[in-house]
């Protein structure tokens, strides 16, 4: 008979947390030690202290087993926070962070709100990078700052790994930069552009703000190099960042910065000529100000944006999705109906100029989804929740946070019908994809239904669990 396994505490160390994740990988792909050792071509061994917490695998191990058990950059990313944490603990003269080992923490920091509450200029200060981690406080998701090494201490396992790229740039990202002088900038930034959007889907959109930005600031350094029609369509790619680094930004739930994004999106395309983008960015306009719950707003950018839509795109079918829904919030279902029918009417004619690519998503399951929304903005929750199940079968494999977000609002049709148990169970599926892709649209719509679940349905089992999960994998303020 083998040996009991160690006992690892993710929530002690980096090794033990490095060390958790390898062993969870490798039970799920059914790997011994010995056969994980002889694919990677390494000793067993010594394998076996690295997933022990004994001693700190090479960085290059890392990258091995990671490859082999489809662990996505997970292992070297928490490798690279573990070097941090290192780092940081061994810095000399660090009065304020004397060295010590990785397990001697102190019970203060591994339940202390106060210690998440460190400024990003703070981090940079103490050479520890900042990282965003979502917390609940008053039954809402709020992002705090918070070290790496501080992220290891005051997290478990299940927490620390919802972040996926840790602060650092996610490996498939690499380092934005400017596009070789013999390159042509503007294939070379498009190009950018559609890995960018990738890695959103991948990692979720605080993986991918920064390179954004970057990219952003790259463009505004080139517009001096190029005149003409080159320079026009560099403004044009650079609203189309722009445009792009708002949704990010909504989706990270900064509506903040997704309106300042917008507003830049709209000034360049509006330099670029660009009219199918400016048409877009009001319709944009009208879906951030329904998810901000600002009814007019809704319907004036909506309304705008129908008004100047081209004839052959989506344009109008998409403003008027948008404008439906701010009719649904203002209480008004006929004016909503006759929205979405516009939108239903536009998509069935499927007259569309090929070359245009706006909205090229948009179609009958779409708007189903939306106005499912819309009913159970009206109190027609259980109407709302077969919606919801329709577009979510019908969603396409490839959108997986949007999946999430649909299922969160979908738990949300039934708590509203006071259906505890199909909430709860339906929650569950979207907290797995709202850990991973770090979405505030589907963590504080989840956030909201267990404050409501748990006020009314607290000894419903289903309800307990989910209850449980949820602040399990996004930490409380409390």
């Amino acid at each position: 008979m083998g040996q009991p396994r160690k006992m690892l505490r993710p929530d002690r160390s980096a090794r033990d947390l490095w060390g958790a994740e390898l062993r969870a990988l490798r039970d799920r792909h059914g790997l011994s030690l010995a056969e994980l050792a002889s694919r990677i071509y390494y000793d067993a061994s010594h394998l076996g202290k690295f997933e022990r917490a004994e001693r700190k695998p090479p960085r290059g191990i890392a990258e091995a087993c990671d490859q082999v058990l489809g662990g996505t950059g997970v292992l070297v990313r928490l490798w690279d926070a573990m070097q941090a944490a290192s780092r940081h603990e061994a810095t000399p003269g660090n009065a304020a962070n004397p060295p010590r080992h990785e397990a001697n923490l102190g019970a203060d920091e591994a339940g202390l709100i106060s210690g998440l509450a460190i400024g990003t200029s703070a981090a940079a200060a103490s050479g520890d990078e900042a990282v965003s981690l979502p917390v609940l406080l008053d039954g809402k998701v709020v992002y705090v700052s918070v070290t790496r090494r501080a992220l290891l201490k005051l997290t478990g396992a299940s927490a620390a790994l919802a972040v996926p790229a840790l602060g650092a740039p996610t490996p498939a990202l690499g380092a934005p930069v400017a596009p070789a002088p013999d390159a042509n900038p503007i294939e070379h930034l498009t190009a950018v552009r559609r890995v960018l959007i990738d890695n959103d889907n991948l990692f979720g959109p605080r993986a991918v703000i920064p390179a954004v930005q970057h990219q952003i600031g790259v463009m505004g350094h080139l517009r001096d190099q190029l005149a003409g029609v080159d320079r026009r369509n560099l403004t044009q790619l650079r609203a189309q960042f722009a445009e792009f680094a708002s949704w990010l930004h909504q989706d990270a739930g900064d509506f903040t910065q997704a309106q300042f994004w917008l507003d830049r999106a709209l000034e360049w395309a509006y330099a670029g000529t660009d009219h199918d983008l400016a048409a877009y960015v009001f319709a944009r306009k009208a879906q951030l100000a329904g998810d901000m719950g600002d009814p007019m707003q809704a319907i004036d950018m909506g309304q705008a944006a129908e008004d100047m839509a081209r004839p052959g795109t989506r344009l109008a079918a998409i403003a008027a999705v948008y404008t439906a829904h701010g009719h649904a919030l203002r209480n008004d279902s006929d004016a909503a109906d006759r929205a979405y029918e516009r939108a239903r009417v536009l998509v069935a004619r499927g007259d569309f100029d090929p070359a245009s690519t706006w909205g090229i998503w948009l179609d009958q399951a779409y708007i189903s989804v939306h106005q499912a929304r819309s009913l159970h903005a009206l109190g027609q929750h259980e109407g709302a929740a077969a919606g919801f199940a329709t577009a979510i079968t019908n969603t396409p494999a490839g959108y997986h946070r949007d999946r999430g977000v649909y299922l969160a609002r979908q738990a949300a049709a039934h708590r509203g019908a006071r259906q505890p148990e199909q909430a709860a169970g339906i929650g569950m599926q979207a907290l797995a994809v709202g850990a991973a892709t770090q979405s505030a649209r589907i963590l504080t719509e989840l956030a909201t239904l267990d404050v409501d679940l748990m006020s009314r349905w607290p000894s419903v089992p289903e309800v307990a669990a989910f209850h449980q999960a949820l602040t399990s994998a996004v930490p409380s303020a409390a």
